[in-house]
């Protein structure tokens, strides 16, 4: 389709200020992490690291990331096995009710966080009788994280077909040699993507940790909705939002680099 040069120029005004709209909130955040200002005036009247200093020797700052870092890393781990086994389930196999099986998997991530949330603290507390902990956080990461890897796995193994396991079938070689030799390697990018893609939605997860951490449970986002508001806490809070960020983004580029690359290579 060929646009006129009026129509093209329009798209991209259009582009530039929904990318302005965007982002520009993201880098005033930025700029007032270096704010002299304790009250965030804008402009700011000088730039300072003293509140990056402070972040840095915040122990609530840092045992939130900590404690975000643990919660994410753990629920990608199971979210890398689940989901690739049900996957590999989904994919490979026929049964009966395999069309709702699949929706079921991919709902979590569909539905609005607070119902996930108030669904899963139901759970754990009024039909598991469970104690809110760190524990239940993990659980309730990995239900969501689950579709990033489920769906990863699933695109590459629509993409691998089965001729070469079945080829290695016909070989000779069982069921966990041919995953070991032929399908994993196939599969390796597609798990590391959805893995850091799971990573980061884990990350910077506020609405269900919300509903399902237990007291002295303090991740990143909460520890940022805890001190938002509080007296000469707000440069520190940007600070940190700066950090949160990064460790946001760094994955899903990565991820998304990863997967670019393999398209290049089909």
């Amino acid at each position: 389709m060929i646009l006129s040069a009026s129509v093209r120029r329009l798209l991209a005004a259009l582009t530039g200020l929904t990318l302005l709209l965007l982002y520009l909130p993201l880098a005033v955040v930025v700029l007032n992490s270096f704010n002299t200002s304790k009250s965030l005036t804008w402009p700011p009247p000088g730039l300072t690291f003293d509140w990056w200093e402070r972040a840095f020797h915040s122990a609530g700052a840092r045992d939130a990331v900590g404690t975000s870092v643990e919660v994410a890393l753990t629920a990608t781990a199971i979210a890398l096995v689940l989901g690739t086994l049900m996957s590999l389930a989904l994919q490979r196999h026929d049964f009966f009710g395999k069309s709702s099986v699949n929706l079921l998997v991919i709902l979590p991530i569909a539905l609005p966080g607070i119902v996930t949330g108030i669904a899963l603290n139901n759970a754990f507390r009024g039909i598991l009788s469970l104690q809110l902990s760190i524990m239940t956080v993990i659980v309730a990461h990995a239900t969501f994280c689950i579709v990033t890897v489920f769906n990863n796995v699933q695109a590459r193994l629509r993409r691998m077909g089965s001729n070469f396991e079945e080829a290695s079938a016909d070989l000779g070689a069982g069921l966990w040699t041919t995953f070991r030799l032929v399908t994993f390697p196939q599969l390796r990018s597609a798990l590391l993507a959805g893995g850091l893609l799971a990573f980061a939605l884990s990350f910077d997860e506020i609405i269900v940790t919300t509903f399902t951490a237990g007291a002295g449970v303090n991740t990143l986002p909460i520890w940022i909705l805890d001190n938002l508001f509080r007296p000469n806490q707000a440069p520190v809070v940007n600070v940190v939002a700066v950090v949160l960020i990064l460790l946001s983004v760094v994955p899903i580029w990565i991820a998304q680099k990863i997967s670019g690359d393999i398209d290049n290579l089909r």
